[in-house]
Parts: structure tokens; sequence; C-alpha cells
């Protein structure tokens, strides 16, 4: 479990095949002397596990279902990516809850100046923007970022100049893809509105009893 809070930049050194996953090998700006094999990084947003381990580089390999829901399937040695590190239970959440597995891609559709603020307009599949709300959650790349509009096609999010400086949002341009996973609790809710998740052995075939409407009479909505 991760926040979205970006500890480090990271840069991709090696890339080897495995079949039809991938082994990556990459260097950060992390001290990662207490860390061990087994612990988990997330990379770009993608949940990772450390297969090697230096002071300040790892390895991590990359699942054929990971390469083929991720940017990685395009990446190259010395791209930079975003580096964090699993979540402590002791930790303030700054961000919000990211699970680190990837939903799908996006590209960017337009990048724009606003004050002091890049606002950052993101094209994808109606079936990630249906789990998106206005001042909703979202994670870009692994970042934690708030949605300020959104449509059922895209949607827009302001990175202030901290974040923009410290990841990789920050170097994004016009046509880039990135990784995009949505708010687990989003998800969650709409399953459980769709009737989905709640059935059980005795009862297969009872649907939900929950509805919008049962959730606006009770001044959830």
């Amino acid at each position: 479990m991760f926040t979205g809070i970006i500890e480090s930049f990271g840069t991709i050194k090696r890339i080897e095949s495995n079949g039809e996953g991938k082994i990556l090998q990459l260097g950060c700006d992390l001290d990662l002397s207490q860390s061990k094999l087994g612990d988990s990084i997330a990379v770009n947003g993608a949940c990772l596990t450390a297969v090697s381990l230096g002071k300040y580089d790892f390895k991590v390999d990359m699942a054929p279902e990971t390469v083929d829901r991720t940017t990685f399937k395009q990446m190259s040695p010395g791209k930079r990516v975003n580096i964090e590190r699993a979540l402590k239970l002791s930790d303030r959440i700054d961000g919000h809850l990211v699970s680190g597995h990837i939903d799908g891609t996006g590209i960017i559709s337009s990048v724009k100046r606003d004050s002091n603020a890049v606002i950052i307009r993101v094209t994808v599949d109606p079936s990630l923007a249906c789990d998106m709300i206005e001042k909703g959650s979202v994670a870009i790349d692994g970042i934690s970022l708030t949605i300020n509009q959104c449509s059922d096609t895209d949607f827009q999010v302001s990175v202030i100049p901290h974040t923009a400086d410290i990841t990789t949002i920050g170097l994004k341009q016009v046509g880039d893809e990135v990784n995009i996973e949505t708010d687990m609790l989003g998800k969650y809710v709409r399953k459980i509105l769709m009737g989905g998740g709640l059935k059980n052995d005795a009862e297969n075939s009872k649907s939900s009893d929950i509805s919008m409407a049962l959730l606006a009479k009770n001044g959830f909505l």
C-alpha cells in the first residue's frame, strides 16, 4: 500500500526480457540500506517486488500482466521514473490510499500554465473515467492528485510547482502516455451499486438492495 507521495526520482539503468515479463534495474536517490528483498516499491505507480538491492539501486521483476497494463511496454534505459516505498502503518497519509495496481493508461492531451500551477488534461478509456469524480483522487504515474474536472473520456488535474519539481509530472508533454490508478474506494462503491460482490452462497441470485435512490434518500448524495 502506498500514498502517492513520491519519495525520489529514479532512473531505469537496464531492462531485461524474462519471457513476456521484464526485469528492471533502477537507480534512485533513496538510501535503501534499510530495505530488504521482497519489499514492495512503487515505480511510476506500479507496485513491484525488489529482487535485488544495493544502497542506491534495486532490481524488480515485472509480470506480463503488469507490462501489458502499464507504460513499461515502451520504457527504455535512461527514462526517469517516480519511486515510493511501501507505506508504514505509523505514517501520516498525506496523499490517498494507493494500491500500486495500475488500472490502465492515459494520454496527456494538454499542458498549460495557470499562474503558478500546471493544468494537465489526460484522455482515458471510459472504463477508467467512470471511476472518477470532481475533487476525487487519482494516481498518475503513482502521484496522488486531485481531479478538477472530469468527463466520460478525460479528466483534468492541477499540479503545484513543488510536485512538478520532484516528480516526472513536470517533464510530461502532450502525447505522453501515463499510468493511471483510480480511487480504490470509488471502485468498490461502484461495484456494490451495480449489485456485484454482494451475493452469497445461500442467495446466489439475489442482488444488492442498495441503489442511488436509497443513498439519496438517506442523505449520502
